[in-house]
C-alpha cells in the first residue's frame, strides 16, 4: 500500500448487507479506515460530522438512491470535493453518463473484481490529494507573484502533465503522445495566427496556453475501464458510447476548477480541448455534434494533432502508418472531419510534423 493513502478513510454505502462486508473487509486488508452504511440519509449525516477522503456508493437503493446522495454531496460546501465511486448492478451507459453527470467520479459494475476497485479507489486518493496540495498552494500564490506572472505558475503544470501523463500511461507506455499532440498543436496555433481570421483571437498567451492545456485532451479516459480501453479488437457499439464519455468526463473533472477561476484561459482552453477534440467540421463527432465553428477553436486544432499521432502510432487494431499514408488521409478529411483552415495550414507544415514525429518516437529513449 502506497504511503500516502494508507491511512485514508473510506465510506461504503450500500443496502445489501452482503456487499457491506465484503467491501469492508476487502478494503480494511489494504489498510484503509472503512466506515459502512445501509442506506444514503445516515451515510449524509456522518459525512457531514467527519467527511470521509473517498466514497463507494451504490445506486439502487431504498429511500434515497445513489444519484440522489451524490447531488445532494455537491450541493454541500465541503463534502462536494469528496471523491465517490459508483459500484452499481446498472451497465446502462445512460445509467453511468447519469452517474457522472450527479457528480461521480468514477463507475465500476457489479459483479467487481477487487482489484480493479483497489486500484480505482488508490488513482483517485491520489488524484485528490494532489489536488488538495495544489488548492493549498494557491491559497498562497498571491503572495509570491505579482500582476504579470502568469496565473498559474510552472510547478501546476507540472502536476497537471503529471495527471495526464497518468491517464495516458494506461493506454501509452511511453507518454510520447501528448509531447507530440501539445507540440503539434502549438505549431497548428502559431501558423494560424497569420490567417487575418485569426489575428486578434490568437495571442502568443493563446499559443501557450493550447499548449499546456493539450495534455489535458485525454484525461476522462481515467474514467474508462480497461476491459474497453486496452481491448484488442474492435469495440462493440456499446463499448464504443462509453468510450466516447471520456470526453464529457474529462470536462466535467475540469469544470471544478474553473468553478473557482471561471476567468482562467488556460482552465477554460482546457475544458474545450477535453470535450471538443472528436467533435468534425461536417458536426458528425461527440459528444454535442457541433459543425464549423461552433466548436472550439482548441478542440478544432488538437483533433487535427490527435488524429495525426494516432495514425503513425501502432494500436492493437492497426499498425502505424506512415507519414505520407496519414497526411493523405488527413487531407482527405478537409470540410468533413477538419477545419479546412487549420488542414491548409497542416499542409505547411506536415514536414515539421513528420520530424517531430521522429524525434519523438515511441521507442526513443
Amino acid at each position: 500500500m502506497d504511503e500516502r493513502t494508507e491511512t485514508a478513510t473510506l465510506m461504503v454505502v450500500d443496502d445489501t448487507p452482503a456487499n457491506l462486508n465484503l467491501l469492508r473487509d476487502m478494503l480494511k486488508g489494504k489498510n484503509y479506515r472503512v466506515l459502512t452504511f445501509p442506506d444514503g440519509r445516515m451515510a449524509l449525516n456522518a459525512a457531514a460530522k467527519n467527511p470521509p477522503d473517498l466514497i463507494l456508493l451504490d445506486i439502487m437503493m431504498p429511500e434515497m438512491d445513489g444519484f440522489e446522495v451524490c447531488k445532494r454531496l455537491q450541493a454541500d460546501d465541503v463534502l462536494k470535493e469528496i471523491p465517490v465511486l459508483f459500484i452499481s448492478a446498472l451497465t446502462e451507459v445512460t445509467d453511468k453518463v447519469k452517474a457522472f453527470s450527479a457528480g461521480g467520479v468514477d463507475y465500476v459494475t457489479k459483479p467487481f473484481q477487487f482489484e480493479e476497485v483497489s486500484a480505482r479507489v488508490e488513482t483517485h486518493l491520489r488524484l485528490r490529494k494532489m489536488k488538495i496540495e495544489l488548492e493549498k498552494y494557491n491559497l498562497h500564490l498571491e503572495e509570491r507573484v505579482n500582476e504579470q506572472v502568469k496565473d498559474i505558475s510552472d510547478s501546476q503544470l507540472a502536476t497537471l502533465l503529471a495527471v495526464s501523463k497518468m491517464a495516458e500511461y494506461r493506454d501509452d507506455e511511453t507518454g510520447h503522445h501528448i509531447e507530440r499532440t501539445r507540440t503539434f498543436c502549438r505549431i497548428i496555433a502559431e501558423h494560424l495566427r497569420t490567417n487575418p481570421r485569426y489575428e486578434n483571437s490568437i495571442s502568443d498567451v493563446y499559443v501557450e496556453n493550447i499548449f499546456h492545456a493539450a495534455p489535458l485532451h485525454d484525461i476522462g479516459k481515467v474514467g474508462i475501464a480497461d476491459s474497453i480501453l486496452l481491448k484488442p479488437g474492435k469495440l462493440t457499439f456499446k463499448q464504443c458510447e462509453i468510450m466516447k464519455t471520456h470526453t464529457v468526463i474529462g470536462a466535467n473533472t475540469l469544470q471544478t476548477v474553473r468553478d473557482k477561476y471561471p476567468k482562467n484561459a488556460f482552465v477554460n482552453t482546457g475544458i474545450a480541448i477535453a470535450r471538443s477534440h472528436h467533435e468534425k467540421w461536417d458536426g458528425s463527432g461527440y459528444p454535442d455534434g457541433l459543425a464549423g465553428e461552433d466548436i472550439p477553436l482548441a478542440g478544432r486544432i488538437m483533433a487535427l494533432a490527435d488524429v495525426y499521432d494516432a495514425l503513425r502510432s501502432k494500436r492493437p487494431y492497426k499498425p502505424a502508418f506512415s507519414h505520407e499514408k496519414s497526411c493523405g488521409i488527413i487531407l482527405e478529411g478537409a470540410g468533413q472531419h477538419f477545419d479546412p483552415a487549420v488542414i491548409e495550414v497542416f499542409h505547411t507544415v506536415k514536414s515539421e510534423f513528420a520530424a517531430i514525429r521522429q524525434q519523438m518516437a515511441d521507442d526513443a529513449q
